[in-house]
């Protein structure tokens, strides 16, 4: 594939890589300080861009994308208020692939998730909370991970039907707290709390390596398709 990367930070660098490894080619680098590039031949050469920068210029960079007719492959998390937008235009013809975690092992972890919220539906006893916990770069929280890990749970429980960060939380919401510390990749836990016992689950990133062999692997899969794509048409298991 030509590949356009969109963000040349470290998850940028990562994904750079990894794409090399697998004898991909990048075709351009876009980042803060050379904008004018998306209207590059370079750029409309691509096969696909992969997108992870920040949620206040992530729009920005998808319509500019679709204006030189290129694909977008997209991790960045924190603007899904323009989601209706983003599936409007590929609606029209655009392609567009979105996750909020590309990580093999995050992906089957939401898969877990939605098992045991399933089971625990029919163990009211048990209170249930989420944890993040993020590098102190992210800008957005709680994490697009913990979003759809809890909304998946809500979608399972029925004494739950929304999720906060405020605190304590009302009984048919799930409590989340979002921790920025130091260089963490990322972390995520789930926790079933009893009066005799606790059930947690937890999955830990040990580095940026497999968000960005994810984004790869989605972005080959994207290539020579139409229209809004994610996780779920990825990977059957999700479905």
């Amino acid at each position: 594939m030509k590949i356009a990367l969109i963000g040349y930070g470290k998850m940028g660098h990562a994904i750079e890589e990894i794409a090399l490894s697998r004898g991909h080619e990048i075709v351009c680098r876009i980042d803060k300080d050379n904008q004018e590039d998306f209207d590059s031949p370079q750029f409309k050469s691509a096969d696909v861009a992969i997108e992870f920068t920040a949620p206040t210029v992530a729009l920005g960079n998808y319509r500019r994308a679709f204006a030189a007719g290129v694909p977008v492959v997209s991790g960045t998390t924190g603007w899904l208020e323009h989601l209706p937008e983003v599936k409007a235009a590929c609606e029209a013809g655009q392609t567009f692939f979105y996750a909020s975690n590309f990580s093999l092992g995050v992906n089957i972890f939401f898969a877990v998730n939605k098992y045991l919220a399933g089971i625990m539906n029919h163990f009211p006893q048990y209170s249930v909370s989420l944890e993040e916990i993020h590098h102190v770069h992210k800008l957005d929280h709680p994490s697009g991970t913990a979003i759809t890990l809890a909304e998946d749970i809500i979608a399972q429980l029925d004494s739950k039907h929304s999720w906060t960060e405020n605190l304590p939380a009302p009984a048919d919401a799930i409590p989340v707290v979002a921790r920025r510390e130091g260089e963490v990749p990322g972390t995520h836990t789930i926790t079933y709390d009893s009066e005799v016992d606790t059930i947690r689950i937890t999955h830990e990133a040990k580095s940026r390596k497999g968000f960005a062999l994810g984004a790869i692997i989605a972005a080959e899969f994207t290539v020579g398709k139409k229209g809004f794509l994610t996780m779920q048409d990825l990977f059957s298991f999700l479905k």
